[in-house]
């Protein structure tokens, strides 16, 4: 579904991604890990379309297409969807009126009948349907914020979900209540990139492949056990052939 092919992107002349390489079949979930700095928002926002960062070599393909120079509302509407790590204030609009206007935009689907989409999936995602009356993002809690970028996910129903630190800002409560989400988006077909820091979040998904990114190359990929080798010795455990690094 998606592939990366050694991507090199600069911001601000700055190269940040050096070569990364990444392939994600239909319907998989894959985690990317690494040390603030990194390159991995860098990567996320590149596979969105960010006009901020620039590929100097190396191709995006979105089911076998090209998408490299396409516009960040073409990728959206291939079905590509960014969850971001720090969701923006929009003082004036309502939750509820964004969503409606996301289902129409996105899926053709009138105000009306979006309505009851958006209270039925509040309902069935366990949310406080009091968020739908409050202005986008304004006041709200990391929590908060990080739920409605889930609700929008799971409204949207994207074929690649990109996660940008969705466990950043959050409480061990609200983590577990994204995390099921995740798992439920994941267990319906969707494909997910979820990047993180933290293994905390993994405790309670079922990733297909792990991938470690330093000072930005993809050093390492495997399973839960690079997850458990960060967790316990950190990222310098991780040498650049991804074996641990020996004390």
């Amino acid at each position: 579904m998606l592939k990366v092919e050694n991507l090199h992107v600069n911001v601000s002349d700055r190269e940040i991604l050096r070569g990364v390489d990444l392939a994600i079949n239909d319907g998989e979930l894959h985690v990317v890990m690494g040390p603030n700095g990194s390159g991995k928002s860098t990567l996320a926002l590149t596979i969105a379309g960010h006009p901020r960062y620039t590929v100097t070599e190396g191709r995006i393909f979105f089911d076998g297409e090209d998408i490299t120079e396409a516009k960040p509302e073409e990728r959206v509407r291939k079905g590509i969807f960014l969850s971001f790590q720090h969701p923006v204030e929009v003082e004036g609009v309502k939750v509820i009126n964004f969503l409606q206007r996301v289902l129409k935009n996105l899926r053709g689907i009138d105000e009306i009948e979006a309505y009851d989409m958006i209270f039925k999936a509040v309902e069935e995602l366990g949310f406080d349907s009091s968020i739908l009356s409050r202005e986008l993002n304004v006041g709200f809690s990391g929590g908060e914020r990080k739920k409605l970028e889930m609700l929008q996910a799971y409204l949207v129903k994207p074929r690649l979900l990109i996660l940008d630190e969705p466990d950043s800002g959050v409480d061990v409560d609200s983590l577990k209540v994204i995390a099921g989400v995740i798992a439920r988006l994941h267990s319906e077909g969707t494909g997910i990139l979820l990047i993180t820091h933290y293994g905390r979040i993994l405790e309670y998904l079922n990733p297909q492949r792990v991938h470690v990114l330093k000072e930005g190359r993809l050093v390492a990929s495997g399973g839960m056990e690079l997850v458990r080798l960060i967790e316990e010795k950190g990222f310098a455990a991780v040498g650049e052939n991804g074996a641990a690094v020996k004390a």
